[in-house]
């Protein structure tokens, strides 16, 4: 497993950093962005992906 495909997703609300996940950046170029649960706005809120 690389290391270089680890991905932060931040929540786009209170901009906290609450998941990991991995992309294959040679086929997507653009920023992901999912709807994850959030533990500090104890809400589901878009979650964007972060600088490393």
């Amino acid at each position: 497993m690389s290391q270089d495909n680890l991905i932060k997703l931040q929540c786009t609300k209170c901009k906290r950093v609450g998941y990991w996940s991995r992309k294959n950046r040679k086929k997507v170029e653009r920023k992901i962005e999912l709807s994850k649960f959030c533990k500090w706005c104890r809400k589901q809120t878009p979650h964007k992906e972060a600088k490393k």
